[in-house]
């Protein structure tokens, strides 16, 4: 076997498990999107709370101008919430911190920051988080075509998992939930970067 076809072997298994794992990862987390456990009370999200508590954390001046020049965050925090509140994303269980590393199918384990929060914050997370995290390269961040892909994946799931039977997502539904997602990503960076602030100042 000469090392051109290992090498086009290997970058074929290594797609091949690549989607076969976001495939599962677009059905567990369907799964865990229908799931309703607050017996019929409209969930409140908790992003908007836990981001105020962030920014109370926060020091409320820093020593670098261009750090302080980031303490704007709590106006356009409010401007996110105004904006993303009417997008219509609906407010379902969310797993809340879907990177890599906490992909993992195990019936057994425990979500950490799990919670009632948007649909599409817990997706336009996850999507942020093919990025990296330390070393960050948003080349890797997921392209158009790939993420109207896993949505539409996404979507069959849930639809099956809420009972859902007037056929199967329309091209309407997929690009609403990408739009969705697109601008939550935004409260996603917004959220981490905050605890970032934390850890570093606090």
């Amino acid at each position: 076997m000469t090392l051109v076809l290992c090498v086009k072997l290997l970058v074929f298994f290594s797609f091949f498990l690549f989607f076969c794992g976001c495939r599962l990862t677009t059905q567990e987390l369907a799964r865990i999107h229908a799931i309703h456990a607050h017996n019929g009370c409209v969930p409140t999200p908790m992003i908007w709370m836990k981001l105020r508590k962030y920014l109370s954390l926060i020091p409320t001046s820093f020593t670098h101008p261009d750090t302080n020049a980031r303490l704007v965050a709590n106006q356009e925090m409010d401007e996110l919430h105004e904006h993303l509140s009417g997008l219509g994303s609906p407010i379902v269980l969310c797993h809340n911190d879907l990177l890599v590393k906490n992909v993992i199918f195990n019936e057994d384990i425990d979500y950490e920051y799990s919670g009632y929060n948007y649909q599409a914050y817990d997706i336009g997370n996850h999507f942020n988080e093919f990025a990296g995290v330390s070393d960050v390269d948003y080349s890797l961040y997921p392209s158009k075509e790939f993420q109207l892909g896993w949505l539409r994946t996404y979507l069959v799931a849930f639809h099956g998992f809420i009972g859902r039977t007037d056929g199967p997502p329309s091209a309407r539904d997929v690009e609403k939930l990408y739009v969705q997602v697109s601008k939550f990503s935004l409260v996603s960076n917004f959220f981490w970067g905050l605890w970032a602030l934390i850890q570093c100042y606090c």
